[in-house]
């Protein structure tokens, strides 16, 4: 049998609900404070993959201008990539080739190299793509840590939802699991500080997914500067007129 909330219980529980979502949206902003702390940033990325024997597989480079209102140009550096682009616009993706002059629509979830997809590498800011609620408390090792559930405020994210663990002191992201639109585990991610102790920046972020089998994928942040790009590069048919963009 159901028992109907007297209106001042209703009203203190809505509000509970909405201080705690406000919450989880506050704390998902500082914890991305920690990959990008400017509107307009370039970031230099290099990621590499490895066997289960921990030996070296593949390395590629990138240059990330990761730009406000949920846009992105990322740029393949190395000889096996060199000349290609992705551009992300809101929901919208799109793969731009050398030899040919048509952007070519891509999902975010289309691999780069190892378990490293475009939206990984693209996408620099959880809050902008996901709602956030604190589920909880916890002990993340010898620390105390939180626990937050995202899910995806729009179409287009890479993940339908995630569950982030943070730092509890200074909401620092530890680690994450990541699920598909089928919510299937995808894969785990862990995140890298420069200082475990007393963190300012993330400088990485180890991906392996469920069938991994000690294979990992690091995606290395070499180095960040605030950057806005003009705004003929976050054009898809202007990228494709100009391949040989003069960064």
């Amino acid at each position: 049998m159901s028992t109907l909330l007297r209106p001042a219980a209703a009203a203190a529980l809505l509000l509970a609900c909405n201080a705690h979502a406000a919450d989880g949206a506050g704390l998902l902003r500082a914890a991305d404070r920690y990959r990008v702390n400017d509107d307009n940033v370039q970031v230099e990325i290099q990621i590499d993959t490895f066997r289960s024997d921990g030996s070296a597989d593949k390395q590629r480079r990138y240059t990330v201008f990761s730009q406000a209102g949920q846009r992105s140009l990322v740029l393949m550096r190395s000889p096996a990539e060199r000349g290609q682009k992705v551009l992300m616009l809101g929901d919208d993706y799109w793969l731009l080739m050398p030899q040919t002059q048509r952007p070519m629509r891509i999902t975010p979830t289309q691999k780069l190299l190892g378990d490293a997809s475009t939206g990984d590498v693209a996408t620099m800011r959880w809050a902008e793509d996901y709602t956030a609620e604190v589920a909880g408390d916890e002990r993340c090792g010898d620390a105390a840590c939180l626990r937050l559930e995202l899910t995806g405020a729009r179409k287009g994210v890479t993940y339908r939802r995630i569950t982030l663990w943070i730092g509890a002191t200074r909401h620092e992201p530890l680690h994450a699991d990541l699920y598909v639109q089928s919510d299937k585990l995808a894969k785990q991610a862990r995140f890298v500080m420069d200082r475990p102790s007393a963190p300012t920046q993330m400088t990485g972020m180890v991906l392996a997914d469920q069938l991994a089998n000690g294979r990992e994928t690091r995606v290395n942040y070499l180095s960040r500067a605030p950057k806005a790009v003009p705004e003929a590069w976050l054009n898809p048919m202007y990228l494709a007129r100009n391949p040989g963009l003069d960064e």
